[in-house]
């Protein structure tokens, strides 16, 4: 299916060159001069490798059709993660370079969509937010108003995010899981 370079996210399928891509990250670029342009992040899925490609935004690129199927996040065994279709309980492993940054929010038990290309799992879509805890959390400087600072706080996944100053060790915060910004506090 032709779709405008424009309408392209990341967990998108494309098909160029003759190869399939994951798409990762994109960029709309709007120079001084001259047309806007897509700069679009990709991975090829058969062989791992990374490339950056530009398509002006009024350019048709190849959409794949992709089965998307409910699946569970099982474990992660070093670099290989395990999933579980929902309907059929069939198991098979991805590696974590497929998932991508996200994979470090992936927690036991999670439900997830994953895109299936030809039989074969290309990539995996997490929820948008996850509640996680927050081991550490720098102390707040005197001065500094609520509304408009934030300070650096780490996760019980290892990952740094960027806290309100009234976020303490031990509290519960919804993440984005996109771009690993805090939400809101978790209601317990």
């Amino acid at each position: 299916m032709k779709i405008q370079a424009n309408q392209i996210r990341p967990g998108m399928i494309l098909e160029h060159q003759g190869r399939q891509w994951s798409v990762l990250k994109i960029q709309l670029i709007q120079p001084g001069k001259g047309g806007a342009f897509i700069q679009v992040e990709m991975r090829d899925f058969r062989t791992g490798n990374k490339t950056n490609e530009r398509w002006r935004t009024a350019d048709t690129v190849e959409k794949l059709l992709v089965e998307e199927r409910d699946c569970q996040y099982l474990f992660a065994e070093g670099d290989q993660l395990t999933f579980m279709e929902v309907e059929t309980f069939d198991q098979f492993t991805i590696h974590r370079d497929v998932v991508g940054e996200p994979a470090a929010f992936l927690q036991d038990g999670m439900p997830v969509t994953v895109d299936f290309v030809e039989g074969a799992p290309v990539s995996v879509n997490l929820p948008p937010t996850v509640v996680m805890a927050v081991v550490e959390a720098d102390a707040v400087v005197k001065g500094q108003t609520a509304s408009s600072s934030y300070k650096p706080g780490l996760l019980e996944n290892g990952l740094r995010v960027m806290i309100p100053p009234f976020v303490e060790a031990g509290t519960r915060i919804v993440v984005n899981t996109s771009d690993c910004s805090y939400v809101e506090r978790a209601k317990d």
